[in-house]
């Protein structure tokens, strides 16, 4: 296992910014980490759900309307705790 994923088992739950190979970066909560992906939860909406009758019950759709996604633990080059961003 490389030691980004026991980084992310460590912070799962807690509010991330993870940086990749591309210079894309990530911010959300780690909601499931595999040994292959950290899938996170943004604060982007989007996806489906929404209000009224609809997927997954409408009012919000899955996880109150933010759909976790899955960012691959090979391209990861680092992971900053969301709380250390603003002090």
């Amino acid at each position: 296992m490389s030691q980004y994923y026991h980084q992310c088992r460590r912070y799962q739950g807690q509010v991330v910014t993870v940086k990749c190979r591309d210079g894309s970066s990530h911010h959300g909560r780690i909601v499931r980490v595999s040994p292959s992906h950290v899938y996170i939860q943004s604060n982007n909406r989007g996806g489906l759900g929404g209000f009224g009758m609809g997927f997954y019950g409408g009012y919000g759709g899955y996880y109150g309307g933010y759909r976790p996604y899955a960012v691959p633990l090979a391209f990861v080059t680092g992971i900053v705790l969301g709380g250390l961003l603003f002090w």
